[in-house]
This record gives structure tokens, sequence and C-alpha cells, in this order.
């Protein structure tokens, strides 16, 4: 398990510093069979807090297009957020965020110093998701990566 101040990969518990038995959890959506892991996983990641689970999904829209999401793609997604936050055994929030960069989109929405986990399958070269997870940590987040198989 590699630690730094902000930046964790697969920790067992997430350690949180001064905070009282709350913790507001945000989860990334990735892709929804990592993501449905990383939900499966938060209720033992956040065993003895009274843990808020966000569930944030970025629908990037490139330049040419409009900044709006068609009504149907906009309920397919949030219908795919919502069978994914069945999975978990706490109760998940889900949202989904237009942005033109998933990046930052989800820099957009998360609150400053926010618990982040991120879902990624374990490659032997960086993945996007741990370019974002590094990113974000970077940013003043505490964040999570969780690898997957």
């Amino acid at each position: 398990m590699e630690t730094s101040d902000t930046f964790r990969i697969d920790p067992g518990c997430l350690e949180t510093e001064g905070v009282g038995g709350e913790l507001e959890v945000v989860v990334l959506y990735t892709e929804p069979s990592v993501t449905a892991e990383v939900l499966r996983r938060v209720p033992a990641l956040t065993a003895g807090f009274n843990a808020r689970v966000s569930l944030i999904a970025v629908h990037t829209l490139p330049y040419p297009l409009p900044f709006v999401c068609p009504a149907l793609v906009h309920a397919h997604l949030v219908e795919q957020l919502t069978d994914l936050a069945s999975g978990c055994a706490l109760p998940v929030h889900p949202q989904v965020v237009l942005a033109r960069d998933r990046g930052e989109g989800f820099r957009y929405v998360l609150k400053p110093a926010s618990t982040v986990l991120v879902g990624s399958r374990q490659h032997l070269w960086q993945t996007e998701e741990e370019k974002l997870a590094r990113s974000l940590a970077r940013g003043g987040h505490k964040v999570a990566l969780i690898h997957v198989e």
C-alpha cells in the first residue's frame, strides 16, 4: 500500500483526522463494473463512521456541441447511477455533472478537502483514473485509489 498525505492506494480503511463520527465520501464513476466494486467496498472502508456517500459521474460534451444534455441521455445516466448505488449497503446520492473535460467536471463538483474514492483496474502503466486521482490529491483532496480486478 502506497501512502502520502492525501493519496493512498488500496487502503484497508479511510484515515480521517478531525472527523468526529461523520464522514462524507465521494465515489467517482469510472466504468460500471469498477464503480460497482468500489461501492461494494465502501461500508468496510468507512467502518466506524456515519458515512454519507455520493456517486458522481461527469458527462463530457465536446466544444462544438451546445452545453446541454439531452433528456434521454441524462435519464439513462441517472438510471445507471441509481442501479449502481443500489449495490451499496449504505445510502448513496447519485449525481450527473455536465462538463467539457472529465477532470474539470470532478474538480468543479467536489467540496474543498473532499474524501474521494477512485476505482481503477490495475495495469503495469498508469491509468487515466490514477492520473485523475493524483491530480485531485494535488488539488487538496483526500484520495484513495481502489484497484479492482
